[in-house]
């Protein structure tokens, strides 16, 4: 479809001759997906629609208790610290951003008046993009919600010295106030993603008069990094890190008829397993996050009539991470330093080698099923931006011959070496049984090409972790290999993709707060991505970003083993819009249960 006849379809739609559904169904019969049909349409003007089911609820209060059950415990409650999707899963029950993504990957306004459209609030040349923010807003404490909140926000989580796990949304922005309920963001360059500071995640919108005296090197000292006074449905009552966060009914909250319950208990601890059975088959919880569960395990579940299963399609991935640093060295008090390369594991033949020992169609069809699905790709959704030339094989004898010819050769115990160097690594993920039966399914076809592992499992409340002393999350890496799964919080790549830039490198001097976690420098990479990043043509952009996702994997930084969609269970009666985009607490407000 050429340009003119797009348009011609854009003008259908805002004239009222052509539906929403019906231009989205057109586009998907040239290759666009539903969430950027949308986008396009945003950006050309055409405000965006609810998908949430109506509403149906008239008053405030009356559902009773909320019981939703998180089984790695949320470990802290600022949601610019966040570094597990627990942590900022419980943020969202106090705080909340300008924008958040549906499940139809459409932004909704949450604490904005309105999404910023093309005619109203997007710079033509893609400079700057202005918010208007909703009136009549209150913090918890009763202070009113203003644009010097939002500045703050800006200023606090740029600030290096915070170290804010969201700084990378927020350092290469100036954000002004044009009013007390406007504010513009400005981009040094042109920026075809502009929803991304205060935008899902990482938007979540803190109070000025509160943290104002804790932004950079005071940022851990604040007492509302425990005690959160946010603007959202629910009040922050009590928190038992890694336990229990209770939130009651906020009844200044700024939607009518908002929430339907009077307070909400997220429980933590536990495993997938206990948490799936608390709703599907005891019915004692109302909402189970995370499914990590064998698929066969979650069909009998099912079964017990209590529940459901919903899947969301999303950019889920569980994978392999391999650290190009050597985690048994120390520098300057720090392990897994960029100063320290490692000394097997960043030679491509055996990274190849690695890519080929990898079963991925038994992981899907023994342990994941429907909730796993075996790709070559790091980046799987949304379809435009998914690499075609890429591809997976499992094949032993080619990773042996590999080896072989990089002169790695097997000593007497069996485990190939070179140099005095051995293939013998720690292979980490968090305990959970569907991770432990790929561990064993990969260490066994490693031992048939003289590779030894030693698996380790931490618990997921501590591998997940926010706390920066603690040398077994995994932002640490401090093993050879690690296993988990990272999901795209928005319907586009560009800001999933940013952890593998090299200035985003998790170290001791951020607080192990970037993104890149593997430690990978890659100066293609850096300038592949900046490239995509200032490209307002959505065909280049997307062929510049599909080019990231393949430096990416045929440099087996990451091996990719299944593309995971989000697996929650819901009791029968509940009505939630689960988006596979944001947090599952992104609309948390609209929850409640039918009769």
């Amino acid at each position: 479809m050429d340009e003119r006849g797009l348009r011609g379809l854009i003008d259908k739609v805002k004239a009222g001759g052509l539906s929403r559904r019906a231009f989205v169904k057109r586009m998907a019969a040239v290759g666009l997906t539903a969430p950027l049909a949308n986008q396009l349409l945003a950006f050309s003007g055409v405000a965006m629609a609810q998908s949430n089911a109506p509403y149906k609820p008239t008053k405030r209060g009356g559902g009773g208790l909320l019981k939703v059950m998180w089984w790695q415990g949320p470990t802290l409650l600022n949601p610019h610290f966040a570094v597990g999707t627990k942590d900022q899963d419980a943020s969202r029950l106090f705080y909340e951003p300008l924008g958040a993504w549906d499940r139809d990957g459409n932004l909704q306004p949450k604490l904005a008046a309105s999404i910023p459209t093309r005619e109203d609030g997007i710079a033509a040349d893609g400079k700057s993009v202005t918010w208007k923010l909703k009136r009549g807003v209150k913090w918890h404490d009763g202070k009113p919600f203003t644009a010097d909140d939002v500045v703050f926000t800006w200023a606090y989580a740029g600030d290096p010295a915070t170290a804010a796990v969201s700084s990378g949304s927020y350092k290469d922005v100036v954000v002004e106030k044009i009013d007390d309920f406007t504010v513009v963001v400005k981009f040094k360059q042109p920026t075809p993603f502009w929803a991304d500071a205060f935008v899902g995640w990482a938007g979540g919108i803190i109070p000025k008069h509160l943290f104002g005296d804790y932004i950079g090197a005071r940022s851990r000292e604040a007492p509302a990094n425990l005690k959160p006074v946010g603007t959202g449905p629910y009040k922050f009552k009590d928190f038992k890190p890694g336990d229990l966060v209770v939130g009651e009914i906020n009844l200044d909250y700024h939607v009518p008829n908002r929430p339907y319950f009077d307070a909400i208990e997220m429980k933590g601890g536990g495993d997938a397993v206990s948490a799936a059975r608390a709703v599907l088959q005891t019915g004692e919880y109302h909402f189970a996050w995370n499914l990590q569960v064998e698929d066969e395990i979650l069909v009998r579940m099912e079964k017990g009539g209590k529940g459901r299963v919903v899947i969301s399609p999303g950019g889920g991935i569980e994978h392999m991470q391999v650290n190009n640093t050597d985690p048994n060295v120390e520098i300057d008090g720090e392990r897994s330093s960029l100063k320290a390369r490692h000394p097997t594991l960043t030679d491509p033949a055996v990274r190849q080698a690695l890519a080929l020992l990898i079963d991925r169609d038994s992981i899907e069809k023994h342990i994941y099923g429907r909730i796993g699905i075996a790709t070559p790709n790091y980046i799987n959704n949304p379809e435009k931006f998914r690499s075609k030339t890429t591809k997976y094989e499992f094949n032993v004898d080619k990773a042996n011959a590999l080896l072989d010819r990089a002169g790695y050769a097997r000593g007497p115990d069996g485990i190939r070496a070179k140099d005095g160097k051995k293939l013998k690594w720690v292979y980490q993920t968090s305990i959970n049984q569907p991770r432990q039966k790929t561990q064993q399914i990969i260490k066994q076809a490693f031992q048939k090409a003289g590779i030894d592992v030693d698996l380790k499992a931490v618990t997921a409340s501590v591998f997940f972790s926010s706390d920066v002393a603690n040398p077994d999350t995994y932002p640490h890496f401090y093993a050879d290999l690690q296993m988990y799964n990272n999901g795209m919080n928005a319907p586009d790549p560009e800001v999933f993709l940013r952890q593998f830039c090299s200035w985003e490198a998790a170290q001791k001097e951020n607080k192990w707060q970037g993104r890149n976690i593997t430690r990978w420098q890659s100066k293609e990479y850096d300038e592949t991505y900046k490239a995509a990043q200032v490209e307002l043509d959505p065909v280049k952009r997307a062929a510049l970003l599909i080019k990231c996702n393949e430096l990416v994997v045929n440099n087996q930084v990451v091996i990719p083993l299944v593309a995971r969609p989000g697996a929650v269970a819901l009791i029968h009666g509940l009505v939630a819009n689960i988006s596979g985009w944001d947090n599952n607490t992104w609309d948390l407000a609209n929850w409640y249960r039918e009769s």
